[in-house]
């Protein structure tokens, strides 16, 4: 278990790829990570775009960054409603800032571009927000995963192993 002692927070609202937060987690989980998630509102039930639910453990403005190793973001049409809160955009930042791992997967990136920690950055992710992501000054690759530093970018449920073998390499450091 390689990841054991660390703890991950993992943004959730509705309408989340219902893989791109589940597989992430258990596999995080399976490597002895702690996973946290955090929504609009603690003990709150979040409905993915397939119907699999997700409970919140904290709300977005409960959670000390210095607290956690990294962050996830997953897809769906979720990110364009996290990406609202300042308080999410500050944790982005802070572990940024702090380089500590962010992952974010197909329209993740639109929380990423709202926290203004792209320019310069190699990413990937859907190629439907491809110009979202260039115009906020990233290079964009069409890859299944892109690792730039603490960041890992990915596009799309299939590419969730490729994603999640770099995303632990990048924890392990």
């Amino acid at each position: 278990m390689k990841l054991t002692g660390k703890k991950v927070l993992s943004f959730v609202h509705h309408e989340f790829e219902d893989l791109e937060l589940w597989y992430p987690i258990l596999r995080l989980r399976e490597e002895g990570a702690t996973v946290h998630l955090a929504g609009e509102e603690a003990k709150t039930k979040y409905i993915g775009k397939y119907g699999v639910p997700a409970e919140s453990d904290y709300g977005y403005g409960d959670i000390t960054p210095e607290q956690y190793d990294a962050i996830l973001v997953p897809g769906g049409w979720a990110p364009d409603k996290i990406r609202r809160f300042p308080e999410v955009l500050n944790i982005v930042q802070h572990m940024n800032e702090k380089n500590k791992p962010i992952g974010q997967i197909c329209h993740a990136g639109w929380v990423l571009i709202s926290a203004g920690i792209l320019k310069g950055r190699k990413v990937t992710s859907t190629p439907g927000i491809k110009d979202d992501m260039v115009n906020a000054g990233a290079e964009w690759f069409d890859e299944p995963v892109i690792v730039d530093g603490n960041l890992v970018s990915s596009q799309r449920p299939p590419d969730l192993p490729d994603y999640m073998r770099e995303f632990i390499k990048v924890m392990e450091k």
